[in-house]
């Protein structure tokens, strides 16, 4: 409340502001004479350093203040961008004031954040929680029993030890971008009043989630997406999605699965034969527009190609690749390691360190492509046709280079291949 009565006081300023033409080329010393004895009064006036450059001089605080001022269709001397100059010092004026005013308490702003005590974020949080704890199954994983004993592969499969990881919390972090209010907010991570006139603060597009830019970067990887707020299903965060939902897995890639399983499993060049592209593009919309309860049927949807080619755009289509991009290098490392155990060893390691939305849906994939290959006698698809269609859809290199896509094809296809026919070995 401190903070807004400031504010309160910076807004009857606007009554200051004088309209001062644009001065030409003249000095700063000029300037400050023009302008001195009337606080928030500005000019904007040519450098003389550097013909070509203009210079908005401000009077607070009994000095007047230089700022490089730019247009690029709207004005602007940092971040912000304003309609007009008028717009630009009002803001200017306020951020100053505060700042000025309540240094040391802006400074104290986030050392005893409410987020976790505050009435109505505790109270958000609480139902987040309650949400993620809803018949939630968490994943389990393998890990390999070390001993120099075992040395087959067979063998070594009977060595695995099953055991639960710890519990699997699905972090998410909040996807901030700078927002404009449109009356007084206040931040709901340290309680304080937001100022300014535009872009006050950051708003987290996935949950709303509503903070100062500084105390964004302080708040926990906890974004609990609203479903409101995702407008689609396809090329959605893999992460934001089973957070929005509830779920483990996308339900694309359930429903996609569950109906290629029903139908499809014997049918010739399953994966590798495309459907009507004009087809796959009605089911991916079936999905943003229906989500759950799009209609993938045999009535609706004869051909099997068009279920199996629309989850294949789902994948292909995600911002992160279910391999993701930070671990695409220690992927294709992997693959060219000779020893046979110790690569999948090293495929193993990496899989441990997907984010777990994308552990599981992995993990779910490569079961169904296992269960795939058991039908090759009629679909003709074996282990490693599979992974020549699957790996640049599930591995895809950071930097998006055509060269590097094309010389690491082979060890995509090589991983995939892998972790089809280890399947139950490495999750």
């Amino acid at each position: 409340m401190h903070l807004l009565k400031l504010s309160r006081n910076c807004f009857s300023w606007g009554t200051c502001l004088s309209y001062i033409l644009f001065h030409g080329m003249i000095s700063r010393d000029y300037a400050d004479e023009l302008l001195s004895g009337t606080e928030g009064a500005y000019l904007i006036r040519e450098s003389q350093r550097q013909p070509g450059t203009y210079t908005l001089a401000l009077r607070f605080g009994h000095q007047t203040l230089n700022y490089r001022l730019f247009y690029d269709g709207k004005h602007f001397v940092g971040e912000k961008r304003f309609e007009s100059v008028h717009d630009l010092v009002t803001d200017a004026l306020i951020t100053l004031y505060i700042e000025t005013k309540a240094a040391e308490y802006i400074a104290k702003m986030t050392t005893n954040p409410i987020y976790e005590h505050l009435g109505y974020t505790s109270l958000f949080k609480d139902k987040m929680v309650h949400r993620l704890s809803r018949g939630r199954t968490e994943p389990r994983r393998v890990t390999f029993q070390r001993d120099e004993r075992i040395s087959s592969p067979l063998v070594r499969r009977s060595a695995l030890k099953d055991t639960p990881e710890k519990q699997c919390s699905y972090e998410k972090i909040h996807n901030f971008k700078v927002h404009t209010f449109r009356g007084p907010h206040w931040c709901e991570y340290c309680a304080n009043f937001m100022w300014g006139l535009i872009a006050q603060g950051v708003r987290c597009s996935d949950c709303g989630l509503n903070v100062h830019k500084q105390c964004s970067k302080l708040v926990p990887s906890d974004c609990q997406p609203d479903l409101r707020r995702i407008k689609k299903v396809f090329s959605c965060d893999l992460t934001t999605l089973v957070k929005a939902h509830n779920t483990t897995r996308p339900m694309v890639v359930d429903m996609c699965i569950r109906e290629i399983e029903l139908r499809g499993m014997k049918s010739e060049g399953l994966y590798r034969v495309s459907g009507f592209s004009e087809h796959i593009e009605d089911v991916r919309l079936a999905f943003d527009r229906d989500g759950e309860k799009a209609d993938i049927s045999a009535s609706a949807y004869a051909d099997i190609n068009i279920i199996a080619g629309a989850l294949k755009l789902y994948l292909r289509d995600l911002p992160i690749p279910v391999i993701t991009f930070d671990l695409y290098s220690k992927f294709i490392q992997a693959a060219k390691i000779p020893n046979a155990e110790s690569r999948l060893e090293a495929i193993h390691e990496g899989l441990l360190q997907l984010p777990p939305a994308h552990y599981e849906t992995l993990r779910y994939l490569m079961a169904h492509l296992k269960r795939v290959t058991m039908f090759e006698k009629y679909n003709l698809m074996n282990a490693e046709n599979l992974g020549i269609v699957f790996g640049p859809t599930l591995m895809q290199p950071p930097e998006q280079n055509a060269l590097t896509t094309l010389n690491d094809m082979r060890q995509q296809k090589l991983v995939v291949q892998l972790i089809i026919e280890h399947e139950d070995v490495l999750f």
